[in-house]
């Protein structure tokens, strides 16, 4: 044993590691200026597929979940599956973004908008990235503890995975991520299933639990999917929506939309690699639930479920396989802090630097692209250290907070973009006040007189507006979030409605773009572009007679769309299948 880990396991990792970054070094040999560093439009669906998985998976969300269903029993699941309601959307939202041939979300904003909008967009992009690298980051580095015994201290895991996935990310740019996340992404399924048969086993299965649980937890809703008062209806309606206005403003996933040949792949790749991290969810589910009956609701941090039980099962079973599913763990960092990093450098250069200083050359940009992303993860880094001071303060969870920190700043220019894309009355004034009307109230629900004077107000019995008593009361997060997201869409329509409106022309050709699907092997080289003679369908919304841009479905994109509705009705009805056997 060294390091915690036997040497079986040790050979395991030196051999993942040497194997990805190769991998990843070897996809540089392609990049030669920033297009092909930050988006090289040519791979396929199934690579676009594990791309998506890949980007949206990691060990934070494992680790989460568990430590939630520790909490709250199977509605621990929602804390992943808050996405799974969005999914289907995925189908719509991935042709759309790449309609907009675009190297960054940035480039939509500034041609819908002006240059101010992109400026705000980087700031609150970048404390983005700052806030998911860290928790990715934090959550990895207390799996890597716990699993070693605390042979390895969280913080030199840290250093050393960043180092890894900079090493190759810096190199080939997106096309790198996308390549070594095919790997990774099966490495990660690995991970996510291995260890719950022999944790069923070791409680005896689904039965055990029930004749187990109730021993150390008197909570009767342990094994539903909804629990009040935590995870109720109102939390799935809510928390949701917040998502799904959240997600197309996260700047990684124009590469996750984009990057394939067509938007063909980019809606495959989108909502099917998505779709296949709901099913893994399941499986981190069951470990936490396993857990609490294995344990007898006695562990030190909810952040400890799931690397106690690996640690205590898997090297019974095989040398060598708590060394695999520690590097496949590490995968799902590597494969999304790879995307952010590159993702977060082209959103500074391409919309930031490119700005002040135009005249460069493309190797200059691509130059001051790989500059930016160190500094990108340095930023993350902080953050992950600070999570980890956090910790040792309140015991109830680290991941857990940075999760609901991330659920909200995504969200931060949701309003702004949202209402760009349906009401061409949306102005560049309004975008900024929607954007500067949802951090005010996300930071007024925080404040203790407002906290205060919302908990004598009467609410949904089954929602309270306050949570908890005291100095530790808070507001009850979906109401937080509906609080900030009406906030921004009021402040957004009245400042656009007093302001000067964007020209009929540029929002012609804005809108044009939204039309007008992607040709396959269409390379655009300005971006937000159509290629020269293309013809523009006719516009099909809706309200065709008023400012509104809500344009009417296709048959591929309702036949999609349903498809995924059906698949979320299939895992959803799976879970509770199982669980009233």
């Amino acid at each position: 044993m060294f390091g915690g880990l036997h040497i079986a396991d040790w050979t395991m990792l030196v051999l993942y590691f040497a194997g990805i970054t190769w991998l990843g070094l070897s996809a540089a040999k392609q990049v030669k200026g920033m297009a092909d560093f930050v988006m090289p439009r040519r791979f396929s669906w199934w690579m676009m597929a594990m791309h998506g998985f890949g980007t949206s998976t990691h060990s934070d969300e494992a680790v989460g979940v568990a430590a939630k269903t520790w909490t709250s029993g199977l509605a621990g699941i929602w804390y992943s599956w808050n996405w799974l309601f969005v999914t289907p959307f995925y189908w719509w939202i991935a042709p759309m973004m790449r309609r907009f041939r675009a190297l960054t979300t940035g480039d939509v904003l500034e041609f819908r908008y002006d240059h101010r909008v992109v400026a705000l967009y980087a700031v609150v992009g970048l404390a983005k990235f700052t806030v998911n690298i860290g928790v990715m980051l934090y959550a990895s580095s207390v799996f890597i503890e716990g699993v070693t015994g605390g042979a390895i201290p969280g913080g030199a895991a840290i250093l050393a995975m960043t180092a890894l996935f900079v090493a190759y990310g810096i190199a080939g740019g997106l096309g790198a991520a996308i390549v070594t996340d095919f790997v990774q992404s099966l490495m990660t399924v690995a991970f996510s299933f291995l260890l719950l048969p022999v944790a069923l086993n070791a409680v005896g299965g689904l039965e055990g639990m029930k004749e187990t649980i109730p021993r150390f937890v008197a909570d009767k809703e342990m094994f539903s999917l909804v629990a009040p008062g935590a995870i109720g209806w109102f939390y799935l309606l809510v928390v949701p929506l917040n998502l799904l206005l959240g997600v197309a403003v996260q700047p990684q996933n124009m590469g996750t939309c984009a990057a394939g040949r067509t938007e063909f792949e980019g809606a495959v790749g989108f909502m099917g690699g998505n779709m296949l991290k709901r099913v893994c969810t399941v499986a981190w589910c069951l470990t936490g639930l396993a857990a609490v009956a294995h344990y007898g609701g006695q562990i030190g941090s909810p952040d400890e479920v799931y690397p106690s039980m690996a640690k205590e099962f898997l090297p019974a079973i095989a040398p060598g396989l708590l060394g695999l599913f520690l590097a496949a763990m590490i995968a799902t960092v590597m494969n999304s802090c790879d995307s952010f990093m590159v993702a977060a450098s082209a959103l500074i250069t391409q919309n930031v630097y490119k700005r002040i200083r135009p005249d460069r050359s493309e190797q200059r940009y691509l130059l001051a692209a790989r500059i930016a992303s160190l500094g990108v993860i340095a930023l993350g880094l902080a953050f992950a250290f600070w999570l980890r001071a956090e910790a040792r303060v309140d015991k109830s969870g680290g991941v857990i907070k940075g999760l609901e920190i991330l659920w909200k700043a995504n969200a931060i220019m949701a309003i702004a973009f949202w209402i760009g894309i349906f009401w061409r009355r949306a102005t560049a004034a309004g975008a900024i006040a929607a954007t500067f009307s949802t951090i005010i109230v996300w930071w007024m629900t925080t404040w203790t007189p407002v906290v205060q004077w919302l908990a004598t107000l009467p609410s949904l019995e089954s929602a309270p507006f306050v949570i908890g008593a005291g100095a530790a009361a808070k507001v009850y997060l979906p109401w937080q979030m509906l609080f900030y997201l009406f906030g921004g869409l009021f402040g957004g329509v009245v400042v656009s409605l007093v302001t000067k409106p964007k020209d009929k022309e540029s929002l012609d050709r804005f809108y044009a773009l939204l039309r007008t699907p992607v040709k396959p092997e269409e390379q655009p080289t300005v971006p937000c572009t159509l290629p020269e003679g293309t013809v523009v369908p006719p516009r099909r919304v809706f309200f065709p007679n008023s400012s509104f841009e809500i344009p009417v479905p296709t048959r591929n994109g309702l036949i999609g769309f349903l498809i995924g509705w059906a698949c979320v009705g299939l895992i959803v009805g799976g879970v509770a299948v199982f669980i009233a056997e």
